[in-house]
């Protein structure tokens, strides 16, 4: 304790210069001063140390209206070919720099799109995923890893559903109601335990633009442009440059040819819907 005191004493001497004649009030209010600031920036360290509290959810965004439906049924949901709608997909972001572009584009002609987004990036970048939300657009679970959900144990893949869920909570306030798993690998039973306990159908997709392949937007436009029909879902990635400078050029031309995009949960619900014309017009 004693040399503590002497150790304390030093500091405060040394930081403030002073000398063993200055006054003992001085030098008492000054420890004082120097003990508060210490004090302080600890605990402004450890709270930053901290992870952000999870937001309370809109739980009316929660349960999806096609909560009934077998998952064996959505997982390879094309959506109506009676109608000229699309499902844009983006997975494995937020990226700090490609998804904000990818937002201005589709703000520019006023198409929504669907997010299946890793959390562990949701953590990195909560301000662009809240935008995301903002804007209009879906947000996925993707898992918060990226890991090979058919290689993993029932308790590992729940705690990637729940990190990835509380993730995207914690950005949001909103509650992602569906999921794809990475790489589109999953098993028939894990799929039916995840919507068992989340009510997440697993969604797959009908056009994949292969962006991580070929690296080329060109033939990211290619492939998008042939292989998109009437009720698709189509996959690309923001973490690829190819498919952020391919975007302005499919939008444009698959709006040229009448399309109109919609959500994945959109999609789904007008698919279900007796008279979905309605639902599509705009």
């Amino acid at each position: 304790m004693h040399f503590l005191i002497a150790y304390s004493y030093q500091t405060v001497c040394s930081t403030f210069r002073f000398t063993m004649k200055t006054p003992p009030k001085y030098i008492m209010k000054a420890f004082l001063t120097l003990f508060a600031i210490t004090f302080t920036s600890c605990a402004v360290s450890s709270q930053a140390n901290q992870a952000p509290p999870i937001s309370q959810p809109n739980t009316s965004y929660q349960e999806p209206p096609f909560a009934s439906i077998p998952p064996t049924k959505l997982r390879w949901i094309a959506g109506r070919n009676d109608l000229q709608i699309a499902a844009l997909t983006f997975d494995d972001g937020p990226h700090p720099q490609y998804t904000p572009r990818i937002l201005d584009e589709l703000k520019k002609r006023n198409v929504k799109a669907t997010f299946f987004t890793l959390g562990r990036s949701v953590d990195l970048y909560p301000q662009i995923t809240a935008r995301i939300a903002q804007e209009g657009h879906e947000i996925g679970n993707h898992t918060y890893t990226h890991g090979n959900l058919s290689k993993m144990s029932t308790a590992s893949i729940q705690k990637e559903m729940d990190r990835g869920r509380d993730a995207i909570v914690r950005a949001t306030g909103i509650q992602p109601r569906i999921m794809r798993a990475p790489y589109g690998a999953i098993k028939s039973a894990q799929r039916q335990m995840i919507f068992d306990k989340y009510k997440y159908p697993e969604i797959f997709w009908s056009v994949d633009s292969r962006d991580w392949e070929s690296k080329n937007a060109k033939s990211v436009t290619k492939i998008i442009m042939r292989d998109t029909k009437p009720g698709g879902i189509i996959l690309v990635h923001d973490i690829q440059k190819s498919a952020v400078d391919a975007l302005p050029v499919f939008l444009d031309g698959l709006i040229a040819k009448g399309y109109k995009f919609v959500t994945v949960s959109e999609l789904i619900r007008v698919s279900t819907m007796a008279n979905p014309q309605a639902a599509v017009a705009r």
